[in-house]
């Protein structure tokens, strides 16, 4: 049985990882903080949780989470997990981190895009956390740096086309729509209901979402050169989920039935993604509540290009469920393990 602690888990993405984590059978939640509900239990800020996990929560100690637990997986801001996670290290334990500070592998690309970062060292300790890509890496690591949910859906969606050189690398234009969990729980004027309902916008418009560089990083190891994409991510008015629409140019001459025989044998035997069937087209209502990626490629008929389309569960594939998918592969246990339940619909 693992000990397990969630550092920062009055937040969406640890509410879903205590969701998961409380029906895994290998897992004991010992440990949960909270800098601003120290003291409180948890089922009082989710009150869907009483009766099932009433643990107080606690203020982030280093060393006092430490001694309860094997695994930490830490739910922070980013800086703020960088913070702590050299301490977690040092004291032996596997950290799965859901912050952006171990994702880029540059410190001077984290740097122009978040601030100079605290401890770079441990930058090259970090595994890049998506097990369809990196599970051979992932397995024993120390430090998992989870992916972020925009740059799950498209590096899904674009490493089968990538990996075999099929698209024009520096092509590669992204829409994507989130839900306004995705924004995090701190209120925030942009995600007030009034704001948010009955309306969609686009937002970071122009390359400056903190996400792009991680989704060039990833891409550009997938294509054996280094790419820029346009990304342009978009506000849905709903609580969860993910759906990014991917647009770029063939190399060579295909169809839809040919890219989706390529994207069944690329996936094949992978748990969590599902490539679907001509004619038909991947849903947020579909993986709902879900580890899923759901993928469809196809072609457009009259301008010749790749269409991709994605979905995912921001708080699911896209961080949370990710997370324990990652623990499990780091521990050694089956990679399902916890996340088999199905999507939530209606």
């Amino acid at each position: 049985m693992l000990n397990v602690a969630i550092v920062g888990a009055s937040g969406y993405t640890g509410l879903e990882l205590i969701r998961i984590l409380y029906r895994h059978p290998e897992v004991a939640v010992t440990c949960l903080t909270s800098e601003q509900s120290a003291g409180k239990r948890i089922s009082e800020i989710f009150p869907t949780l009483r009766g099932r996990c009433d643990l107080v929560l606690e203020n982030l100690e280093p060393v006092r989470v430490a001694e309860k637990a094997d695994v930490i997986f830490t739910a922070l801001p980013h800086k703020a997990a960088m913070e702590v996670v050299p301490t977690f290290l040092k004291l032996g334990k596997q950290v799965i981190d859901l912050s952006a500070d171990y994702r880029l592998s540059d410190p001077q690309t984290y740097g122009a895009w978040y601030e100079p970062h605290l401890n770079p060292a441990n930058l090259k300790k970090a595994v890049y956390g998506l097990p369809e890509i990196r599970r051979s890496k992932i397995k024993g690591a120390k430090l998992v740096a989870n992916p972020g949910c925009y740059p799950t859906s498209i590096i899904l969606g674009l490493a089968p086309l990538l990996k075999q050189g099929l698209i024009n690398p520096h092509s590669i234009i992204a829409d994507s729509a989130s839900g306004v969990t995705g924004a995090g729980r701190a209120a925030k004027v942009d995600s007030l209901f009034c704001e948010v309902n009955e309306g969609y916008k686009a937002y970071g418009v122009g390359g400056v979402h903190r996400h792009t560089p991680e989704i060039e990083q990833e891409l550009s190891l997938l294509a054996g050169e280094k790419l820029m994409v346009t990304f342009t991510p978009h506000l849905l008015p709903m609580d969860r989920g993910i759906l990014s629409t991917i647009y770029a140019a063939p190399s060579k001459e295909t169809t839809t039935e040919a890219l989706i025989k390529l994207y069944d044998k690329f996936y094949s035997g992978e748990p969590f993604v599902r490539v679907l069937p001509q004619g038909s087209l991947p849903s947020t209502s579909f993986v709902r509540g879900s580890n899923f990626c759901d993928i469809s490629p196809l072609i457009d008929s009259r301008t010749g290009r790749i269409i991709i389309v994605s979905a995912i569960d921001n708080l699911g594939k896209g961080a949370s469920g990710q997370a324990v998918q990652n623990m499990n592969i780091v521990c050694g246990l089956p990679e399902t393990m916890g996340l088999e339940g199905l999507a939530l619909f209606p």
